[in-house]
């Protein structure tokens, strides 16, 4: 948290029976030091040998040199939120989840193409500094960190009294990853008779949650602490479920078998991502019959008479990663992704484009 300085302004020329301050305005400048202090430990457990320094200082110190080994390094760099799952986090008072969503929007958008994400840093806004809620978002970023083998190298907590409700917050994060610059992946690696590879979600990670809330929760009027058979678990407990993080099974992949491309299943929904790495000319073709989605998309889909290709193109229907690898080493890629405990299949090839069709297009129906 940053004290701002207001030297230069002109102060009032008529005294008052009590001076007014920043506290009493609604910054608590003691919490957010209070919450500094209690992220520490978490923030600590993301360094990277390359790290230089620790919290407190007014920029987060990454050693450089450690590129040298790189014969043209290039830097990727991605940012993003979480959306509108943080007012679930809210309702619910559980705040040690989101950070993992934060991270994994992030890295794994910086992964695809076929960078190593090095550091992150975060932003946090807040109506009001509990210190203990802060202290939980960020461990959940920590943590996020961790499993995507990068850095936490600072941040930032703004408390914004008057714009924000007490208990309101959002949270978003940047990072930066290198790439050997002949080891780029995208659209000009691929080729027809690729194999398109999907690795299974978690569940909804970070996206569509407007029509997510809306449907169940306002139109459906089901309660956050309701159990619903179908999931097995309470609807909170399912729509706060981390994001999968698949920065370092993609980079096990990268380094393991030949692969062309990566897509990151988000907003816009699988084909849509998808199409964003197919070059002019080809086609990617995903047949839904190789998967079955997980029970919350049909519920969504069910309590809001939601059609099909609404879904499709809002959520990610229990795909989060698309792997376009050679025909003749998609076994390796799905042995290895399997040895990782990633749930992987081939899910569709890579043909000549027709006439009619666009970069990537979803067919049949689903496995029941």
């Amino acid at each position: 948290m940053t004290a701002e300085s207001f030297a230069g302004v002109p102060q009032p020329q008529t005294a008052t029976a009590a001076g007014a301050s920043y506290a009493g305005a609604g910054v608590d400048i003691e919490a957010g030091d209070r919450a500094v202090e209690l992220m520490k430990q978490w923030v600590k457990r993301t360094n990277r040998p390359e790290v230089l320094g620790g919290l407190g200082g007014f920029a987060g110190l990454f050693d450089a040199s450690a590129l040298k080994r790189y014969e043209r390094p290039l830097l990727a760099s991605a940012t993003d939120g979480v959306g509108t799952k943080v007012d679930l986090a809210r309702r619910l008072g559980v705040y040690d989840t989101i950070g993992h969503d934060l991270v994994g929007m992030v890295v794994d958008d910086i992964v695809v193409c076929g960078a190593e994400p090095l550091f992150m840093t975060d932003y946090i806004c807040v109506g009001k500094v509990h210190p203990e809620r802060v202290a939980a978002i960020v461990k959940g970023i920590a943590e996020g960190c961790v499993l995507a083998g990068c850095a936490l190298v600072g941040g930032e907590t703004a408390e914004h009294p008057g714009l924000l409700g007490p208990d309101d917050f959002d949270v978003a994060g940047a990072g930066t990853g290198v790439v050997e610059a002949d080891l780029l992946l995208g659209p000009d690696r691929i080729r027809t008779g690729d194999a398109v590879i999907a690795m299974a979600s978690s569940g909804l990670h970070s996206n569509g949650y407007s029509l997510v809330r809306h449907v169940l929760l306002d139109r459906a009027g089901m309660a956050l602490e309701a159990e619903v058979a179908e999931l097995g678990r309470t609807l909170g407990e399912e729509l706060l479920e981390p994001t999968r993080i698949y920065s370092l099974d993609c980079l096990a992949l990268t380094r393991t078998t030949e692969v062309h491309a990566f897509s990151h299943v988000t907003g816009g929904g699988l084909a849509n991502n998808l199409a964003r790495v197919i070059p002019d000319g080809l086609h990617a073709v995903v047949d839904r019959s190789t998967w079955t989605p997980g029970a919350v998309f049909d519920l969504v889909g069910t309590a809001g008479k939601v059609e099909r290709l609404e879904l499709e193109k809002t959520l990610n229907m229990g795909v989060g990663m698309i792997a376009v690898v050679p025909g003749e080493t998609a076994d390796v890629a799905l042995t290895l992704l399997a040895d990782r405990g990633v749930d992987a299949w081939i899910a569709g090839e890579i043909t000549e484009r027709g006439e009619n069709t666009t970069g990537a297009e979803l067919v049949g129906e689903y496995a029941v």
